[in-house]
C-alpha cells in the first residue's frame, strides 16, 4: 500500500477516523484566539485542510474560507461539505495565493507534514507572504524532545453494518528531523476482515527550534493543548497551541 493511502485510495474512511475530533472546538478557540490577537479580518486560508470539516465550522463563524491540500480525493470531499469556500490542490511548503488573508490555520498536527526542516522553513516563509499586516498563523505542534513511541490512540465505530477500530501513535528514534505517524485501520463484519497499515514521514522539530525559526516573523504566544479553554503553554508539556501574528 502506498504511503499515503489514508489520504488518497482510503480517504473515504479519514472522517471515520476523525469521528471523536471535536471540530467545533477546535475552531471556536482559534475563532477566539483570532479575536483577541488578529486584525479583525475575515478571509482565511486552512492549511492540508483534508475532507474540511474545519472549514465548515469556519464558514459557518462568517469566515470567507478557502484551503489547500495536497491529495485531491480529499478536497473531492471538502467540496461536497464546504461549496462555498475554495480549495486549491497545493504543497502547504511551497504555496501561493491570490490575495492576502487575516487568519490561516493548520490543525492536527498537520504542520509536521514538511520533507525536513528545510520544507518546514519554506511553509512557515509561504505563509508569511500569504497573511496581511497584523495577520495571524495558528497550529499544533508536538516536541520531538516528549514523544513517547509506547503511546498510541485508539478508537472503533460501526460504519455500514461493520466495525472499524483506528489507531495511530508517532515514532521516533530520538535524534535527527525525521519522525513518522503511523496509521492502521481494521474492518470486520459482513464476512469481512481486512486491514491496512499506513506511515507518514514527518518532520521532528522541538520547540525551541520550532521558536527560534518563528520568533524573526512573528510575534509568538504559545498555549496549551486545550481547545476549551485558553492557558499559557506550561513550558513543559510536548503538546502546544502556536498562535503567530505576523510583524
Amino acid at each position: 500500500m502506498s504511503t499515503n493511502a489514508l489520504y488518497t485510495d482510503l480517504s473515504s474512511y479519514y472522517d471515520l477516523m476523525c469521528a471523536e475530533i471535536d471540530y467545533k472546538a477546535q475552531s471556536n478557540c482559534v475563532h477566539r484566539l483570532q479575536q483577541i490577537f488578529g486584525n479583525n479580518g475575515k478571509s482565511h486560508l486552512d492549511l492540508a485542510c483534508g475532507t474540511g470539516p474545519h472549514i465548515r465550522h469556519f464558514t459557518d463563524f462568517g469566515y470567507q474560507s478557502a484551503g489547500l491540500d495536497i491529495n485531491q480525493p480529499m478536497l473531492d470531499i471538502a467540496k461536497t461539505r464546504c461549496p462555498e469556500a475554495h480549495f486549491s490542490l497545493q504543497d502547504m511548503s511551497n504555496f501561493t495565493v491570490t490575495a492576502p488573508v487575516d487568519l490561516i490555520t493548520c490543525f492536527l498536527y498537520s504542520i509536521h507534514y514538511s520533507d525536513g526542516v528545510q520544507k518546514w522553513k519554506e511553509c512557515i516563509a509561504s505563509v508569511h507572504r500569504a497573511l496581511k499586516p497584523g495577520g495571524v498563523f495558528c497550529f499544533n505542534a508536538v516536541d520531538r524532545k516528549q514523544i513517547n513511541n509506547d503511546l498510541f490512540m485508539r478508537h472503533t465505530t460501526q460504519h455500514e453494518q461493520c466495525l472499524f477500530t483506528f489507531r495511530s501513535a508517532w515514532s521516533y528514534c530520538g535524534q535527527g528531523e525525521k519522525k513518522s505517524l503511523k496509521l492502521s485501520i481494521e474492518k470486520t463484519g459482513l464476512d469481512v476482515a481486512q486491514r491496512w497499515d499506513d506511515e507518514h514521514s514527518m518532520v521532528a522539530l522541538s520547540f525551541d527550534e520550532l521558536l527560534d525559526s518563528l520568533q524573526s516573523l512573528f510575534e509568538v504566544h504559545v498555549f496549551e493543548h486545550d481547545y476549551e479553554k485558553i492557558s499559557p503553554w506550561n513550558k513543559s508539556s510536548g503538546n502546544a497551541i502556536f498562535i503567530c501574528v505576523k510583524i
